[in-house]
């Protein structure tokens, strides 16, 4: 098939164009840039000029292939809710060139307010969409899927390699200009993770598959401790690690602070079942254990 990637020059995307083109699809990548041209067409793929606010540039992109996977996201965190509604569009522009035809779209989502007393599975609803926590990919892949568009929703934890690690990432940007590794209360909530490579793979069988309406979880660990994730990065960086009170967190932590205490944990047995996913890289305090923390 010849599958378009948003954010195909992104950390997740840049795992996924390569993943497709092993397994003999065409990519079509879309870039707003030279340098992202450039990689991409390094990697095998082909160059889509546009960005999630060019919305022509989508439905071109869209309209010449078999399948869209859409992995981009602006993780500016000052403009969340700008951000999520920006994305909103971008889905609601895709489903609306596949309406009518059985070409897959696949959306990414996430694992925050899904559970936080066990973990999630892929049964769980997703989180209803708020002020307080505006994403909207999977409620807007849901109305698309009620119109007859074939979607279906990979959720993230936190996806890592030794250069970058979802949230955590901002953990350790803020440990460095702190001086100080910390976590929130006891340090007992757990996040979900794996490895990049690992869920590029999934993005690809869930393409694959096909299979409207399914939602799948890139889980290779259900939860590691915000404590040992500190403490790996008061390691890294030769700094001390920090218990933060429920009141001292907010300041401390600034926008992480709404996630810094939170569960973010889910299972991904009904994945594995569904799609023969079986996740093989490293976890993700070993991928801490070898980011190289002086060099960012």
């Amino acid at each position: 098939m010849k599958i378009f990637v948003t954010g195909a020059t992104g950390f997740i995307g840049s795992a996924v164009v390569p993943e497709l083109i092993r397994a003999g699809h065409q990519v079509l990548g879309l870039t707003r840039s030279e340098v992202g041209a450039k990689s991409l067409i390094a990697a095998g793929a082909q160059v889509h000029r546009g960005h999630l606010e060019d919305l022509e540039s989508l439905r071109s992109g869209a309209a010449q292939s078999d399948g869209v996977i859409h992995t981009a996201f602006n993780h500016d965190w000052s403009k969340f809710a700008e951000n999520c509604d920006m994305d909103k569009r971008a889905i609601e522009t895709l489903g609306s060139v596949l309406q009518g035809s059985d070409r897959p779209l696949v959306v990414t989502s996430g694992l925050a307010l899904l559970e936080q007393g066990r973990s999630a599975t892929e049964d769980d609803p997703p989180a209803p969409v708020s002020a307080s926590y505006p994403r909207a990919s999977e409620a807007t892949a849901a109305v698309l899927g009620a119109r007859g568009v074939n979607t279906s929703v990979v959720r993230l934890p936190q996806v890592h390699n030794t250069v970058k690690q979802g949230l955590v990432t901002y953990l350790i940007a803020l440990a460095r200009e702190k001086r100080i590794s910390a976590y929130a209360g006891d340090g007992m909530n757990r996040w979900a993770a794996t490895h990049v490579l690992d869920a590029a793979r999934l993005y690809r069988l869930a393409l694959e598959s096909a299979k409207a309406g399914s939602r799948y979880h890139a889980v290779a660990e259900e939860g590691v401790t915000l404590r040992d994730i500190a403490e790996v990065i008061g390691r890294g960086l030769k700094v001390p690690v920090v218990a933060m009170s429920s009141e001292e967190a907010p300041a401390h932590f600034g926008f992480l602070a709404r996630f810094a205490g939170m569960n973010l944990r889910g299972s991904s047995a009904k994945t594995q079942e569904r799609l023969g996913w079986r996740p093989t890289g490293p976890g993700l305090i070993a991928d801490l254990e070898q980011m190289r923390y002086f060099e960012a």
